[in-house]
């Protein structure tokens, strides 16, 4: 902190509050400016006053030490406490006795000599233009303000001219001290010491023009304190009271208006609504009023000239009060004012028409607004910022309907020598404004073009001085330029970037930058679908700057043409390019789909994945790029071997990585997994319904692993998806064989069953029953094409006793025993009877099905029986029969039950003809009684009485006969 309290003497002026924050460096005061200090000979010391003299001794040590110290070192902390506390050991000594007036002089040189210390340190540190890292200000102020109350305790010293009002100075000048250092409680401690020493005076006796300046200072300065620490109230009592000390000078008008225009300005800054602003007014006309005062006495014309500029600078602040409240007439009123104030002399501030031209905007007048803007292009007095100011306010106000006429404007001032490049930009920057929608974009867009495109303002970014603002204009051209294209008016877009090349040099340094905007072109001119154009355009742009970029937006050409071959073949330069990324093939896949060209998508994805092999960390995980191949390659038929490959492709990399790391953890990997495995079983059912088997085998094979994957290290409950899908892949490659009519390897024969072996008894029985019968279908058959026939007895005969199992089921399983190459008589026995037995058991029995299983089992047994045991063929139609027993009629199939009697009955032809009598009967007996049971059959049933009595009474003369021969004998 530089010192800006000069050093005293007795009659030195003091200085103005208005200069006290630039105060200068002043030279030390020579010691014949004080008094004659020395005491008289009949005011000598005397023995009672030896503590005091040893109390003085002690401060002026320190007053010595504060002399001597050195500026370029720290000044100690203790030093002011010191001084304080030996100045409150003296203070207890008060009163001096008045005939000591010698003591009180030496108090007072002392305290001249501190003061001049202070000064000293101050001026030192203020020397190097910067505070001295070594220099506390705060323990300055500190010496400064025991100076002030040592020089108090003298204040009725005989000898010294004036010595209230010098004690007063101290206070007030360590006031300003403490104002500076922001310590506004001890800066109002010392304007109060000082008010109240000056209270006690008689103000109509001091004559002298530097005291009474004091005195108003002294009161501004208590009031700028009291602002400070936002004692408005007493701020403003202050000034009011300061109205009774300007003693008829406008020296002293002039600096109390000015600080009521101070206040008026703070408070303006702080606004936060209509009351601060009424409050600012009120300031601004208490200090108009004292400028009317001030001009009224003023003598001289230099005193006139500054209060009437004050005055000046009041309404100024005045118009701009009533514009923020949106008083515009008050605001027009205000400007005519100082217009015509003083005729040709009026004001001609800058600010006037700026004033004037918002006013009249508020007020709607948009051609007096026009006016005053127009005036402001013939009047080179006004700065560039301010006719700038005034445009970009009339811009906000007008709109789109006053462009026409900012631009003519701005036109107009390039004729102006101080026309820069910076103020076009400002122009620009405004005529482009915010969003106002696409028509709205479209007018400021074509305005700026205009604008930017003339040869007087393209003039103005020539050479390397306005480099920087020659960027700052392809910037904001730029800028518009990308606004309308995320609005997708690409005719606009392209013409604002048409228009910013202008201002791209035609340099080695620039070409990349030319290389971009060539290359946005070609982006815009693809929007508009004028391929041809955009292509010129990428070809200029790889001529000066080749990248992958080039071959990008040539590849996006492609496809827009529906040149997949050309789309693919950019792909293969975009991956020789030495800038390529992965992300350009992801890009470039993402375009292909949105274009449809699939084959296009399917080569960008197909190439991604080749980098996935290097270990390099990529910007997409292998999962997501195989789930988006599979499903682009789904939109299209006919892509059941791709999809199988890349499938394949996904399983063999979540087997080499592990689950966790291919497809993720948590929730995420497992929705991975389940889209796998889901999307194969779908392929896999697809296909099965197509009846391409060897398809489906491999889908659903695949399913099967994608299910079985452990995902973040938690049993993942797909084993029910994992049995569905084995069974399948069983079930397809049987039927593949059937199709094919190739039999299946051995090896695939055992594969399956090592597919069986997977499938333990808690999977099993947590799969659906249809599912489980398929199971046992299959391993029948696997089991048969080995010949392991007790391994299908087993097999059956557990599935039999599962809850899973149906009649309907064993049916199915005996007929297939019961038929085909590997025919097997246990299991299609047991199969058949216990399904029997089961459909029997129902309460509704079906015997349409009941009557086909005996149909089987009288086949089988009369194939594999008939000829060793004729008893158990007829023993199943004896069955047969009982189950006829007590039906409705026709409740059994009729054909059914004709059938078991013919059958029946004809079975008894063989042993007729062999003379198996016995054997006859019975066939004959069961054939008549199944006869008597089915409806429809009583011309066979009377047939067949008739025999059976004829073959009974011819069995009887036969064994007469025979008997009498045997007799004869």
């Amino acid at each position: 902190m530089h010192d800006s309290i000069h050093k005293d003497t007795f009659t030195k002026k003091f200085t103005p509050l208005s200069n006290f924050r630039a105060r200068r460096r002043k030279m030390r005061i020579a010691e014949i400016s004080t008094p004659e200090l020395r005491a008289p000979a009949h005011d000598r010391q005397s023995p009672s006053h030896h503590q005091d003299n040893h109390l003085l001794s002690q401060i002026e040590c320190k007053i010595k030490q504060t002399e001597t110290h050195p500026p370029d070192t720290p000044l100690p902390d203790s030093l002011p406490s010191d001084l304080r506390q030996l100045l409150t050991h003296l203070t207890q000594l008060l009163p001096f006795p008045t005939t000591n007036n010698s003591l009180k002089l030496h108090l007072w040189k002392l305290s001249y000599r501190l003061w001049n210390a202070c000064v000293d340190l101050s001026n030192a540190a203020a020397a190097f233009r910067s505070p001295s890292s070594n220099f506390y200000p705060q323990n300055v102020a500190e010496l400064r303000h025991v100076a002030a109350d040592m020089l108090s305790l003298a204040v009725d010293v005989v000898g010294v001219p004036s010595p209230v009002i010098k004690s007063a100075s101290f206070y007030y000048k360590t006031g300003l001290v403490w104002h500076d250092l922001k310590n506004f409680d001890l800066a109002s401690t010392c304007f109060e010491r000082a008010t109240d020493l000056i209270s006690k005076l008689d103000i109509r006796k001091i004559s002298d023009a530097g005291e009474r300046k004091l005195l108003l200072d002294l009161n501004i300065a208590r009031s700028l304190t009291a602002w400070e620490i936002s004692d408005k109230n007493l701020a403003i009592t202050l000034l009011n009271r300061s109205k009774t000390l300007l003693f008829g000078s406008p020296v002293h008008f002039k600096a109390l208006a000015n600080q009521f225009l101070a206040f008026a300005k703070t408070a303006l800054s702080r606004t936060e609504n209509n009351g601060s602003f009424n409050e600012a007014l009120k300031l601004m006309n208490e200090a108009l009023e004292l400028c009317e005062k001030g001009l009224s006495i003023s003598r001289t014309r230099e005193e006139t000239v500054e209060i009437k500029e004050l005055k000046s600078k009041i309404l100024r602040f005045i118009s701009a009060v009533h514009l923020q409240n949106g008083e515009f007439e008050s605001v027009i009123k205000c400007v005519k004012v100082l217009r015509e104030n003083g005729g040709e002399s009026g004001d001609h501030h800058a600010s006037l028409p700026v004033l004037a031209m918002k006013a009249w905007l508020g007020l709607g007048r948009y051609s007096e607004a026009e006016k005053e803007l127009k005036g402001m292009v013939v009047n080179k007095g006004i700065p560039e910022g301010v006719w700038l100011s005034a445009v970009e306010a009339y811009f906000q106000a007008a709109g789109n309907a006053g462009l026409e006429t900012a631009k003519g404007i701005f036109l107009g001032l390039l004729g102006r020598c101080h026309v820069s490049a910076r103020a076009a930009v400002r122009v620009v920057h405004r005529v482009v404004g915010d969003d106002s929608g696409i028509e709205g974009s479209r007018i400021r867009a074509k305005m700026v073009s205009e604008l930017a495109s003339d040869e007087r303002v393209v003039a103005l970014f020539a050479g390397e001085a306005v480099a920087k603002e020659r960027t700052a204009m392809h910037a904001v051209l730029w800028n518009c330029g990308s606004g309308n294209f995320r609005l997708k008016d690409y005719e606009t877009s392209a013409e604002m970037f048409e228009k910013s090349m202008l201002y791209v040099p035609h340099d080695i340094e620039n070409r990349v930058l030319r290389a971009k905007g060539y290359r946005v072109l070609s982006l815009c001119y693809l929007g508009l679908a004028q391929l041809d154009r955009a292509q010129e355009y990428v070809i200029e742009a790889e001529k000066l700057d080749p990248n992958i970029v080039c071959a990008f937006l040539k590849f996006k050409i492609c496809l827009q043409k529906n040149d997949n071959c050309g789309a693919i073949n950019q792909i293969e330069t975009m991956i020789t390019c030495i800038c390529f990324t992965p992300d350009f093939l992801s890009l470039s896949a993402h375009e292909a789909v949105a274009s449809r060209a699939l084959p296009v998508a399917v080569a960008a994805l197909s190439k991604l994945l080749n980098f996935y092999t290097s270990g390099k960390p990529m910007p997409t995980a292998e999962v997501v790029v195989l789930r988006t191949l599979v499903t682009v390659l789904s939109q299209d038929l006919g892509k059941e071997p791709e999809v199988l490959k890349f499938l394949k492709q996904a399983y063999d990399r979540a087997s080499k990585l592990g689950a966790d790391c291919f497809f993720g953890k948590g929730e995420v990997g497992r929705r991975e997994q389940n889209w796998f495995g889901v999307t194969a079983w779908n392929f896999g059912t697809k296909c099965g319904k197509e009846k391409h088997y060897d398809l489906c085998a491999e889908f659903l094979r695949l399913a099967s692993g994608f299910y079985s994957f452990v995902v973040d290290g938690q049993l993942e409950e797909n084993h029910i998806m994992t049995c569905r899908s084995l069974i399948l892949t069983v079930s397809a490659m049987i039927a593949s064989e059937n199709q094919r009519m190739i039999p299946l390897p051995d090896a695939e024969i055992l594969n399956s069953l090592s597919v069986g072996s997977q499938l333990n008894d808690d999977k099993v029985n947590t799969i659906e029953s249809d599912l489980f019968f398929m199971y046992v279908l299959n391993a029948y058959d696997m089991h048969g094409r080995l010949n392991n026939l007790e391994s299908q007895q087993r097999l059956v005969k557990s599935f039999a006793g599962t809850k899973a199992c149906s009649p309907q089921y064993l049916l199915q399983i005996g007929l297939n025993a019961s038929q085909g190459p590997r025919f097997n008589v246990e299991v299609a026995t047991f199969a058949l009877s216990e399904c029997l037995s089961g459909f029997l058991s129902s309460a509704c029995p079906d015997y349409q099905n009941v009557a086909l299983v005996v149909r089987r089992l009288i086949a089988i047994a009369s194939m594999h029986k008939g000829d060793t045991d004729d008893d158990a063929v007829l023993s199943m139609y004896k069955q047969a029969y009982r189950i006829m027993v007590g039906l409705k009629e026709g409740e059994y199939p009729t054909e059914e039950g004709k059938w078991l009697a013919m059958t029946a009955w004809n079975r008894a032809a063989l042993p007729v003809r062999m003379g198996q009598i016995d054997v006859a009967k019975k066939w004959m007996n069961a054939g008549l009684e199944l006869a008597r049971k089915v409806v429809g059959m009583e011309t066979y049933q009377a047939c067949m009485e008739d025999y059976v009595a004829g073959f009974e009474k011819k069995f009887d003369m036969q064994i007469a006969g025979e008997s009498r021969r045997q007799l004869g004998q």
